[in-house]
């Protein structure tokens, strides 16, 4: 991929990011705020922007999200890279409840 390329990915991605998070925002707020990983004054934020300030929010050249899950064990869970003997619902739920006890 060229430079020109990975802008135009990255833009691409903010658009879809902002358009998500306000959609989640206005459907049911506490389950934005588990989902996205953001507090309440980020999702009143988000859900306040005009489409204006989406689209110039959107052009900006770094990735306005980011991966919450820094820890190896919460990626062992997700990607199923454990024990088989482990049921995956389970791994599931217990990666979503060590991703819920981060903060925002």
């Amino acid at each position: 991929m060229t430079p020109d390329q990975i802008l135009a990915e990255i833009r691409e991605t903010n658009l879809s990011y902002l358009m998500l998070a306000q959609s989640l925002i206005r459907q049911d707020r506490e389950q934005a705020l588990f989902r996205l990983g953001i507090n309440e004054e980020t999702a009143t934020l988000l859900a306040t922007l005009s489409p204006a300030q989406v689209m110039k929010l959107s052009g900006n050249a770094t990735l306005l999200c980011r991966f919450r899950m820094d820890d190896d064990l919460v990626w062992g869970l997700l990607t199923s890279s454990h024990k088989p003997s482990v049921n995956e619902q389970s791994a599931q739920l217990h990666a979503q409840i060590l991703l819920a006890s981060q903060s925002a």
